[in-house]
């Protein structure tokens, strides 16, 4: 227990206040990019502009340096380092994570233990910190992570199999007083289990008999879970504005591919948009992200997905960074990516990042939870 943890007062923060307009940084002084000076560096020496972090460890200088070094510390530094949780975690935490709901420090803290058992020597490196809010409100960070690392150990998911996996992580946080309270997190389990070489409908059947904590989850979690940090009104209808708005345009963009006529690739998508997402998919251009949408909506016709929260940093000048935070339910009755239709009424979620310059999306990275969507399916068979 460091000293600063001897001295602290906990106390709980739930609920999580939804953010105003006014809480979006409007320039990247506190940046991941300021902060790594490009990526240069992975923990600078100098962690940058001072932030006012009230009841935080006296430690971190900003948002960004604390959400990059408690990672490193829980992750990377030893054994020890994995019970630094309980110090950076509340309590009375709430993780929704890809199988439903974890709570409390205790139970985050037993599950790092076991997958740094499973990848001794494991790198999580910090490729996009999009943050908002203040030590008031709580602060909003949706951390885009690479987990790097060798199966060297026995996991749940079976024997090590000396695979490397590289898979992104996104995790939006909301924390105050040095605690996480609220997280919703993707792991892009389904993208590991196939760099470990393990059959992704075998392991889901197997999951389904054998679940992981939180699975399934029941009307209530999945009701909190899209409630969360979710304002009354989005902002763009609470608080309008003339110019490029950025909670407008997320909206409009998932509305518009998801439950649309899709336009908005060809209006608001750069040509060569990179795209990175869930089960190793990896593209360029509108006719591979238009495949990828078709291939998901066939498979649920009747999908309809709701933004639950967008928040952001940035300017016209300099380019915006958005998070949103999605939901969807759809039935499974056509198309051929799960198989045969089941009649299966699903539930997915997910997190989208993505880069704007000059009012075009140039860049995308999209987790939703597609290993507990196969099992949702497989349950349906059995």
């Amino acid at each position: 227990m460091t000293d600063f943890a001897k001295t602290r007062t906990r106390k709980s923060h739930h609920p999580a206040v939804a953010l105003t307009r006014g809480h979006m940084p409007t320039g990247y002084d506190i940046s991941l990019a300021n902060y790594t000076n490009g990526r240069k560096v992975r923990i600078p020496d100098d962690f940058g502009p001072a932030q006012k972090l009230a009841d935080f460890d006296p430690d971190y200088r900003n948002i960004v340096d604390y959400i990059v070094r408690i990672t490193h510390r829980i992750w990377e530094t030893d054994a020890n380092g994995v019970d630094y949780i309980t110090e950076c975690y509340a309590p009375d935490s709430l993780v929704f994570d890809d199988y439903g709901l974890q709570t409390g420090a205790a139970k985050i803290a037993t599950d790092t233990h076991h997958t740094t058992g499973a990848f001794p020597g494991i790198i999580l490196d910090a490729e996009e910190v999009i943050w908002a809010g203040d030590d008031k409100v709580g602060f909003h960070t949706s951390h885009l992570t690479r987990i790097i690392g060798k199966n060297a150990g026995q996991s749940r998911y079976g024997p090590a199999t000396d695979a490397e996996i590289s898979v992104l992580v996104i995790a939006n946080c909301v924390a105050l007083g040095n605690d996480i309270f609220l997280e919703h997190v993707l792991y892009n389990t389904s993208a590991m289990l196939e760099q470990l070489g393990i059959d992704l409908w075998q392991e889901a059947e197997r999951l389904v008999k054998d679940p992981p904590a939180g699975w399934p989850r029941n009307q209530q979690i999945w009701n909190d879970l899209r409630k969360a940090a979710s304002p009354h009104a989005p902002l763009s209808e609470a608080e309008p504005v003339d110019g490029l708005d950025p909670d407008r345009l997320a909206r409009d963009l998932h509305h518009s591919i998801w439950n649309g006529d899709r336009t908005a690739l060809a209006k608001n998508y750069a040509p060569d948009v990179a795209f990175e997402g869930t089960t190793n998919r990896a593209f360029k251009g509108h006719a591979a992200y238009d495949a990828y949408v078709s291939e998901l909506r066939d498979a649920f016709p009747d999908l309809r997905l709701q933004v639950d929260e967008v928040y952001w940093m940035g300017n016209d000048d300099d380019g915006w960074l958005i998070s949103t935070r999605w939901s969807a339910e759809g039935t499974h009755t056509a198309g051929t990516l799960y198989r045969d239709p089941t009649g299966k009424a699903c539930q997915l979620w997910g997190i989208t990042q993505c880069e704007v310059r000059d009012g075009k999306v140039t860049k995308e990275w999209q987790l939703f939870n597609e290993l507990d969507l196969m099992m949702q399916i497989a349950a349906a068979r059995i």
